[in-house]
């Protein structure tokens, strides 16, 4: 009994610290309508503010407490919602989604480069001083960690029922234009929101750094056990909050004392937030989020059949040039950036053409790579296997939210990944942990593709034939059913029909693409493991993918190859690691409102030459004619210029 009571107290002090980071989440949710997956990045980045203070600079903690709660915090709140997310709750929520996750990414970068990888402690507070409660010895910082969730719960409750900006911030829940009419102020209100939520996330960084230490990705992912105890109060009510951050702690300290110490059930209790948010997210599919308004997004042009196959077969001729003129160690970094092209082909039809986010696309290859290690036929058929594994999955995936979109659907693929992997990829039956699975080159019609040479060039005709199937689809009818649904899905509703088992076909064929390149990337290996499928690489395909134009097969080619080149450049240069996160995180916010990315501008890049160069072009072509009967009449040579497969400009004779 004793140890229950040991247990249930040390939950207690753990659910605290996440009730303080799901508060702040929440009300920067309920007054902006933006869903902070960045919110434990802020806290991780001023837990190192906060350690820099006291450390390295000798400032007093109370004085760095002060300094950085209410100073830095609410500076950065305050440029956060002014420059980065102001507005951005009243359009789609995989923009929202997007600009967060850029943010995330940014911060993580930011705190590598200004404290470059070496160990680190933050000391509680009032380190060695614990009083005996009932057989349990609480520490001072385990209190003061109950007492600022106390303080925080009822600091919240009397500003929004106690006073007018509490009044205004939720008038602006409700209806922000009606408060404007009755002399509100909204964007002061959602300033004033963020500069207290991150300042919150500040605090529960801090108040957790001590037990999980200073670590770059431990402290940003805590933000899951925020994000389960959010869901429970439907990221709406604080008192609902609150206790789910109480349950939470609770269960995690009781699965660290009653779980078996061996086997899967032990991987269990590293996940209990990512299940326990998956539960919620699947046990309450009713609850309506305020996730944005509906906006049609304007999409890259579509390719003409004719210039499609001829920028493929162009493809298949530089990708055959270039492999057969690098040093042999760089053919495989182009069998690599083909892997990811084709993870972001998989976005470009869940996300581009679909509307839907998934933070689970490198999980998904994963799948298809263990499923093709596994097998006793690397060949075609093997590889047919792995795609409709990792198409099952999906599809699993996407069974249990079928009535959720938007905001839920992301998170539970969230969760989905987290509890990959973690339990399954690191369990004994997969890739072990810290284990390899060998695999064999493809081998087709008995004939193995042995060379390195031949493997990546088929991995890049693997990559155009996937690239001419898509644009097939989205050219057909059911292409424009995606669009339809991606713009409108009210008006498809309205003509009947059905677009939930419609998404589970959407989420089961894109994990299928996914998949695939998982069993390709395998083959080009030779040996795979879990190590090479962290969920934290779904994030990076996803803001890469929109970086470069979730809604193009350009995009997805240039963001694979940037994703390739990324380690590449963190290990020529240790010293720009975390420079070329904050690029790839600015990138993303500053493109997440145009997922037609990059590939966008490279397109108009080529409308604007076309238009300057061609035409002076065609008035030289016509001085160099003849005047004579050598010159065909103007009315059969007239010289036009029409768009191309990505929107360049070529020069057509028409008669």
């Amino acid at each position: 009994m004793s140890s229950l009571f040991a247990y249930t107290l040390l939950g207690l002090f753990t659910g605290a610290a996440y009730a303080i980071m799901a508060s702040g989440l929440v009300l920067t949710y309920t007054t902006t309508r933006v869903f902070n997956i960045a919110h434990g990045a802020f806290g991780m980045l001023l837990s190192f503010v906060f350690w820099d203070f006291t450390q390295r600079q000798g400032v007093p903690t109370w004085l760095a407490l002060i300094l950085v709660l209410g100073v830095v915090a609410p500076a950065i709140g305050w440029f956060i919602q002014r420059f980065v997310t102001r507005g951005l709750g009243e359009g789609p929520v995989s923009v929202a989604l997007v600009v967060t996750l850029g943010m995330l990414v940014a911060l993580i970068g930011l705190a590598q480069q200004l404290w470059p990888p070496e160990p680190r402690a933050l000391l509680p507070f009032y380190a060695g001083t614990s009083w005996n409660v009932g057989g349990t010895y609480v520490t001072a910082h385990q209190l003061i960690t109950l007492l600022c969730a106390i303080a925080v719960a009822f600091g919240l409750y009397l500003l929004l029922s106690r006073t007018r900006i509490g009044t205004a911030m939720r008038a602006s829940v409700d209806n922000p234009e009606l408060l404007k009419l009755f002399g509100g102020k909204p964007d002061r209100v959602a300033a004033l929101s963020w500069m207290i939520g991150i300042s919150l996330a500040a605090l529960g960084g801090i108040l957790l750094a001590p037990v999980v230490l200073l670590d770059y990705y431990a402290l940003t992912l805590l933000v899951i056990n925020a994000y389960a105890a959010a869901m429970i109060g439907k990221l709406k009510s604080l008192p609902m909050t609150f206790a789910g951050a109480m349950i939470l702690g609770i269960l995690e300290s009781y699965a660290v004392a009653y779980l078996p110490k061996d086997g899967i059930l032990n991987s269990v209790r590293a996940v209990i937030p990512a299940l326990f948010l998956f539960v919620i997210v699947v046990a309450m599919p009713q609850a309506q989020l305020r996730i944005g308004q509906v906006k049609g997004i304007v999409t890259a042009p579509l390719p003409t059949m004719r210039r499609s196959l001829g920028s493929g077969a162009g493809l298949l001729v530089v990708a055959f040039v270039l492999i057969n003129a690098v040093a042999p160690n760089q053919v495989l970094l182009i069998g690599v950036a083909a892997t990811y092209a084709i993870v972001m082909l998989s976005l470009v039809l869940l996300t581009g053409y679909g509307g839907h986010v998934s933070l689970a696309q490198f999980t998904f290859a994963g799948i298809g790579a263990l499923t093709y290690a596994k097998l006793d036929e690397p060949n075609l058929f093997g590889l047919a296997v792995a795609a409709l594994v990792a198409a099952g999955a999906g599809a699993l995936v996407a069974l249990p939210v079928l009535r959720l979109t938007g905001l839920y659907l992301a998170l539970s693929t969230m969760a989905f990944a987290v509890l990959m992997d973690k339990v399954i990829f690191n369990a004994d039956f997969a890739f072990k942990f810290n284990g390899t699975l060998a695999a064999q080159r493809l081998s087709i019609l008995g004939m193995r593709i042995g060379s390195d040479t031949s493997y990546v060039w088929f991995m890049v005709l693997a990559f155009v034939v996937l690239a001419l199937g898509l644009l097939l689809l989205r050219r057909g009818a059911l292409g424009r059913l995606l669009i339809a649904m991606r713009d409108s899905p009210s008006a498809c509703g309205t003509l009947g029909l059905d677009m939930r088992w419609f998404r589970v076909g959407l989420f089961a064929l894109s994990a299928g693409i996914a998949g695939l390149a998982g069993g390709l990337f395998a083959g080009l290996r030779g040996t795979v493991g879990a190590a090479d499928f962290l969920y934290f690489q779904s994030l990076l395909v996803l803001l890469l993918a929109v970086v470069f134009g979730a809604t193009s097969v350009t995009g997805a080619l240039l963001g694979g190859t940037a994703l390739m080149l990324l380690p590449e450049f963190q290990a020529s240069a240790p010293e720009m690691a975390g420079l070329l996160f904050v690029v790839i995180g600015v990138g993303a916010v500053l493109l997440g409102r145009d997922p037609n990315g990059l590939a966008n501008y490279l397109f108009k890049l080529g409308r604007w030459t076309g238009g300057k160069v061609a035409p002076g072009l065609e008035g030289r072509l016509q001085g160099l004619l003849p005047r004579g009967g050598g010159a065909e009449p103007a009315a059969t040579g007239d010289v036009v210029l029409e768009a191309d497969v990505e929107s360049t400009m070529v020069i057509e004779k028409v008669g």
